[in-house]
């Protein structure tokens, strides 16, 4: 018996998310059999702060941090990502791999947003969103991750109503996000409506590090 629902979750919300471009030899670590995509040695990071909402299974905040990976179509690994709920950090390491952690979020009108955890500060993002489409557009993509000891892809449907966005991000430079300290984004967007179906992972039989 565990507290959190069967895959695929059926999930709805508001995200706010940044792109930046690092050199290979600057990315956090991936799972074993995992490859960045990279244009002149460099690979896309995201950075994405996501408000799960009603009428979706769960009720949550997050902060997450992804590699743009090779796959079939649009891929990304998570390399960090943080919550609010234990019952998604539960869930999210168990049926997919993906390294959940609890911190403390808040989230300000759709424009401020606070990561922090007991020890110190991760993140602090304003995002000030500009002009969008009307309608909803669909996007499909998978997640790679280590699952106990092998490689697990779950597919994502996603779809939501993108708006450019200007983002100002405040990055604590000790802290697991720094990495990304100090650089300015390449873009940054706003997702607003957006529902998503996240799994059932395929099963693999691919060995981790």
């Amino acid at each position: 018996m565990t507290g959190y629902p069967p895959e695929p979750w059926q999930l709805a919300g508001e995200a706010r998310l940044s792109m930046w471009r690092l050199p290979a030899a600057e990315l956090p670590d991936l799972p074993a059999g995992v490859e960045p995509v990279l244009l002149a040695g460099h690979a896309s990071v995201f950075a994405a702060w996501i408000d799960y909402l009603p009428p979706g299974q769960l009720s949550y905040h997050e902060l997450l941090s992804a590699v743009a990976v090779r796959g079939r179509g649009l891929a990304a690994s998570i390399t960090e990502i943080w919550v609010d709920s234990e019952v998604s950090r539960d869930g999210g390491r168990e049926l997919w791999g993906i390294p959940k952690d609890l911190a403390s979020l808040v989230f300000t009108g759709g424009r401020t947003f606070t990561a922090a955890t007991g020890d110190d500060w991760i993140a602090t993002a304003a995002f000030t969103p500009r002009a969008g489409l009307p309608v909803a557009v669909p996007a499909r993509f998978e997640i790679a991750q280590t699952l106990r000891g092998r490689l697990a892809r779950t597919p994502v449907r996603w779809r939501a109503k993108p708006y450019a966005a200007a983002a100002d991000w405040s990055i604590n430079p000790g802290g697991p996000l720094g990495h990304l300290a100090g650089r300015r984004p390449v873009a940054s967007a706003a997702l607003r409506g957006f529902r998503l179906t996240f799994g059932p992972r395929e099963r693999s039989t691919s060995a981790s590090r």
